[in-house]
């Protein structure tokens, strides 16, 4: 074997073994099934430039709403250190401790320690029915929680308004997807769902995390493997099922709370999710 074959092998089985356990890249084409996407987000744009506002709202604060309900500890802000294109086509998600001598008002204590963002399609982008993908690496981390998920628009205040949390990973459990829905009698802790595990450390590889919501059934999936159906006849009363309105998209990374419990020396800073691409498949609102 000459010098010019062992070296082409050398670099196929590099490119192999970098690749393991990551989901490839489907391009900008069509979805299951030849689909085309109504909306999609790629995120073109110049490093350090914000995500456009005519599809992102950016969501401010910590106190005034209550630790987000999970007593949080992150402010989130529209500061581009927390929320920005990286100039590669990837928007970017940080979660970082707080710059010294910030006071931002926090509801658990008198100032918040982290800073980071939380981006929504509210009023912008909604899913009536049909299929939403993100495309993604999330961080890992000990008090850590980023999260890919929907809220429903049908003017109910929560959990009636309906929760589709399409892909969670939380605290010290690097490689688990938790996907769940929260309803009327079916919230917090009581949600309803499932839960996969990856072949590596969520913030390794991208993956693409995915609901397909059709009448009276929702699939979580990732990578294109289905790991949870849900149908109202899973609920308390069947009667609790709020999931046929629309539901628009959010993405954000949290930093303590309830179910991480709280960061620590080991906490990476910054903590960032990136965010390859959104699709929305078959009918809502752009």
């Amino acid at each position: 074997m000459n010098l010019r074959t062992r070296l082409a092998l050398l670099l196929a089985l590099g490119a192999l073994l970098s690749g393991c356990g990551a989901a490839p890249d489907p391009g900008p084409g069509s979805g299951p099934g030849g689909e085309k996407p109504f909306w999609r987000a790629e995120f073109g744009g110049a490093a350090g430039t914000r995500p456009p506002e005519r599809s992102w709202n950016t969501e401010i604060g910590n106190r005034d709403a209550e630790g987000w309900g999970n007593n949080e500890l992150q402010y989130y802000t529209d500061d581009p250190a927390n929320s920005a294109l990286d100039g590669d086509g990837h928007l970017l998600i940080s979660a970082r401790p707080a710059p010294a001598g910030s006071e931002l008002p926090c509801y658990t204590r008198k100032f918040c320690p982290w800073t980071s963002a939380r981006l929504t399609t509210e009023g912008k982008v909604a899913l009536t029915q049909g299929r939403v993908e993100v495309r993604a690496k999330l961080p890992t981390g000990t008090g850590l929680l980023p999260a890919i998920w929907m809220l429903g628009d049908n003017g109910v205040e929560w959990p009636g308004q309906g929760e589709i949390d399409i892909c969670e990973v939380v605290g010290g459990e690097p490689r688990t997807v938790y996907g769940t829905a929260h309803g009327p009698t079916y919230f917090n802790e009581h949600g309803i769902g499932g839960s996969t595990t990856l072949p590596a450390d969520a913030s390794r590889a991208f993956h693409t995390y995915a609901v397909d919501k059709r009448p009276h059934r929702i699939t979580w999936s990732v990578d294109g493997k289905p790991y949870f159906t849900l149908t109202p006849k899973k609920l308390p009363a069947a009667r609790d099922w709020v999931f046929e309105e629309d539901l628009h998209l959010l993405l954000n990374v949290a930093v303590g709370g309830d179910w991480p419990g709280p960061p620590d020396a080991s906490t990476p800073s910054p903590a960032t999710m990136t965010v390859d691409y959104v699709r929305f498949y078959g009918e809502g609102q752009a």
